[in-house]
């Protein structure tokens, strides 16, 4: 069984990468054979879809939706346009924005906020959104690991782990991986400047678009506070995020409903919800499901302490490592909650405390996904918007901005985790 798992898991991420138009139809087709041939029981289907995740990705499509056409994206961008002097300061400046956005926010909010604000200004100067979009959703994803909010793999550690909202700025006395990640972004952000050093086409200055409703906007500010307030109820459900971005999507479509008098806005809000995303990541998560069942990703884990033996730089640097090669192909979200309790039996055999491992399967496992476009849901999420737009893009396309800015990341993520923590 194990190795008709593997084999399905194999394909399944071959064909991703080198079919990308056809990756939901790849990730629904192999989920259902892990199924049929009797990997994964078909009664754990269900559970093994992260509908938190997915209810997330739903909800803030369709606040972002509005947001759109409340105009602000619009007004973002002539503002921005209008602060930086050419292409290149432009596009870090969104990353570093998305950035910052994203330490609060889930990774795949964050893309589905800013990027209409990348795309806006791709538009106004007629260059190519593709870039832009890449940086943007790179930059979120390390910028996941900063907070307990920040993604669905720090929330997963926050409650594994133990760890409130402040413990990722000051822990056990010593500056937190929120520290950690903003001297990774600033690395990266060097990275970003050599990438496009020679896009220095000048932005004219832009008239500011006028903003029709800002009630899309509250709700988004809105989703960033009750997110936060979320992290500090302890025994919450497990979809509590997804349900806040949910109900707060049903609140705007309601507010558009009442300010427009027809269901026009209704039908063109869930239009906007990309369902071929939705379907891709569904079906990534059952493929997981599948080999973790068949005790593929348990026997690597056994395979670390074998390798590592007992010497804590080496099941550390192992850790880091192989999360950061697995993150590549494996969503990261149900990769983090399969290695959280293995991380835990290696600290514990050896006898010494979980925190520098967590923290580096935290670094690894989030910094690693940006490597590839199936890596990260956000970067899943940001291909799927330039799809929508017109924009294929090639996985050496993506991989030419994402592989630097991810070695730059992780290296200092690596060396400063172990710095501050051994």
């Amino acid at each position: 069984m194990k190795i008709a798992a593997l084999t399905i898991f194999i394909l399944t991420y071959a064909a991703l990468l080198f079919l990308p138009k056809w990756r939901a139809h790849v990730a629904l087709i192999m989920g259902i054979a892990m199924v049929v041939i009797g990997v994964l029981p078909s009664e754990k289907v269900i559970s093994s879809i992260d509908w938190n995740v997915i209810m997330m990705i739903a909800g803030t499509m369709g606040i972002v939706s509005l947001f759109i056409e409340s105009k602000m994206p619009a007004l973002m961008a002539d503002w921005l346009i209008n602060k930086t002097p050419n292409v290149k300061w432009a596009i870090i400046s969104l990353s570093l924005f998305a950035g910052f956005i994203s330490a609060f926010v889930d990774n795949v909010a964050t893309v589905l906020m800013v990027a209409p604000v990348a795309m806006t200004i791709a538009s106004k100067l007629d260059i190519s959104p593709v870039p832009a979009i890449i940086s943007i959703s790179v930059s979120s994803n390390l910028q996941g690991a900063a907070t307990l909010v920040g993604d669905t793999t720090s929330i997963l550690l926050g409650g594994y782990a133990d760890l409130d909202f402040f413990d990722f700025f000051i822990f056990q006395g010593k500056p937190g991986l929120f520290w950690i990640v903003q001297i990774s972004a600033l690395t990266s952000a060097l990275v970003l400047y050599f990438v496009f050093r020679k896009d220095n086409a000048s932005i004219s200055q832009q008239s500011m678009t006028k903003v029709t409703d800002y009630f899309p906007t509250i709700l988004l500010l809105g989703m960033i506070v009750l997110l936060i307030i979320s992290s500090f109820f302890p025994g919450k459900p497990s979809f509590t995020a997804g349900l806040i971005c949910f109900s707060l999507m049903i609140i705007g479509i309601i507010y558009d409903i009442i300010k427009s008098g027809s269901l026009d806005g209704f039908k063109q809000t869930f239009l906007e919800i990309d369902y071929i995303t939705l379907a891709l990541l569904a079906g990534l998560f059952v493929v997981i499901a599948g080999i973790t069942e068949a005790g593929i990703i348990d026997d690597i884990s056994r395979l670390f302490l074998k390798v590592g033996g007992g010497n804590i730089f080496i099941l550390y640097s192992l850790l880091v490592w192989a999360s950061v090669f697995f993150s590549a192909f494996i969503d990261n979200i149900p990769y983090v909650a399969t290695m959280l309790p293995v991380t835990a039996s290696i600290a514990a055999s050896i006898g010494v405390e979980p925190y520098l491992l967590y923290f580096g399967l935290l670094c690894g496992a989030t910094l690693g996904g940006n490597f590839t476009p199936i890596g990260a849901s956000a970067n899943i999420t940001s291909l799927g918007i330039l799809r929508k737009a017109g924009h294929e893009v090639k996985t050496k396309d993506f991989m030419s901005i994402s592989v630097p800015f991810t070695l730059a990341a992780v290296v200092t993520g690596y060396i400063l985790v172990w710095i501050i923590y051994r």
